[in-house]
């Protein structure tokens, strides 16, 4: 009886849709039928390709034919192995059949996407298709992705970025026999045409200060050669590793994760009305009466939760900088809501992995949860001529336009 893997229920309901995928899983797709159809003529035959165990079987190899399947995802043309009785019939591709199984595409997708083993991964094709996989056409179809996922990573970027936000995802690796959290640190920039874009993945052993200042200098080397406003966490050192690689970026720290920071020294019956208080001083029309709000703040709360009031008064100036734009730009620039959205959608795409088995496990379900996440940003952000303007005007000699 064959094992019966645990697959949540929710397993396939990401892939759904796949035009939002990037076009390198043609070649992943390609990839993967071609090695699955030589391990069904293995299958077929009984024996490896070379073995003497075909010496005087009665059937052997004859090479093969391209056939080009529809998919979803375009037309690919895979390589079809023939045995000299014309007795092979694979069910990867049946004959007389153009289309290839979309449950075949999305099983590729899934395995990979969700950082399972190769053990697992074998199991699966094997149970649902009664198609041996061995584990070097697992490694192929791995090592193929990883290639493509260093070409997005290290590909060249423009030269200005309106907006970056910036932050970083914990997640679970096996790292020497015990289970760690390392930081996956994302950056998303805002391009000159009013587009998200994520500019690259770096994982580390936790997030610093010092780790984001490598982070930037990539973003250097790959062509950036200025940012206009940072969008980040109040993590210690972030604004002057911003400032060490581009001096000219205003720096906005994300009120969220500020307020979230200071209610955390709350007890809960002041929460609501600390709260209200607080959102007092971020929702103030002007500086000046932000400034005003902030010493009402201090006065009425500063005996109880000193901690809470100080890191206002410690962290001001980068926590009022979107006061000195005009309130459109204000709204994109003032939290990192942008990046902690697609953070959920990379969540909600590996949640079925509590612990990858490595590293490049992790970034493979990164990149793919991204790549799904990206398609979908195919407009620019709303009111973008309006904001436009406010940027040039702004920002007039830098902009580049």
């Amino acid at each position: 009886m064959k094992k019966k893997l645990d697959i949540p229920k929710d397993f396939w309901k990401d892939f759904k849709d796949r035009k939002d995928f990037d076009d390198f899983f043609s070649e992943l797709f390609k990839e993967g039928i071609n090695q699955m159809l030589k391990a069904e003529m293995t299958d077929h035959l009984g024996y490896e390709k070379h073995s003497k165990e075909g010496d005087n079987s009665g059937n052997s190899r004859n090479g093969d034919y391209t056939k080009t399947l529809k998919t979803n995802l375009g037309e690919i043309t895979v390589n079809v192995p023939r045995d000299r009785n014309g007795e092979f019939d694979p069910k990867v591709v049946p004959k007389h059949e153009s289309r290839l199984s979309d449950e075949i595409a999305e099983v590729i997708i899934g395995l990979y996407s969700r950082g399972m083993s190769t053990t697992d991964i074998q199991e699966q094709i094997e149970q649902i298709y009664g198609v041996r996989v061995d584990s070097t056409s697992v490694s192929i179809i791995t090592n193929s992705m990883m290639e493509s996922i260093k070409e997005w990573q290290n590909r060249p970027l423009e030269e200005v970025y309106f907006v970056v936000w910036m932050d970083g995802i914990s997640i679970k690796i096996r790292h020497n026999g015990k289970v760690v959290n390392k930081t996956v640190y994302l950056v998303i920039g805002l391009t000159q045409e009013g587009k998200k874009q994520v500019l690259g993945m770096w994982i580390s052993e936790t997030e610093s200060a010092s780790f984001w200042m490598t982070v930037l200098t990539d973003l250097k080397a790959r062509g950036v050669k200025d940012i206009l406003i940072a969008s980040t966490d109040n993590l210690s050192g972030f604004t002057e590793a911003i400032k060490g690689v581009f001096p000219l970026a205003d720096t906005q720290l994300c009120i969220v994760h500020q307020v979230r920071n200071s209610l955390r020294y709350v007890v809960w019956k002041d929460k609501k009305e600390f709260a209200a208080d607080m959102k007092e001083i971020y929702h103030a029309a002007t500086l000046q009466a932000a400034e005003q709000a902030l010493e009402n703040f201090e006065k009425k709360w500063n005996h109880k939760y000193t901690y809470a009031v100080r890191s206002w008064r410690n962290n001001w100036v980068e926590l009022t900088q979107f006061f000195d734009y005009p309130l459109e730009i204000r709204k994109i620039v003032y939290t990192t809501n942008v990046i902690e959205s697609l953070n959920r959608g990379i969540r909600k795409y590996t949640k079925t992995k509590s612990v990858f088995p490595h590293d490049q496990a992790a970034l493979k379900a990164v990149y793919l949860a991204i790549a799904n996440i990206e398609k979908k940003w195919t407009l620019p952000i709303r009111d973008w001529g309006m904001i436009l303007q406010q940027f040039l005007i702004k920002f007039e000699d830098r902009c580049r336009i």
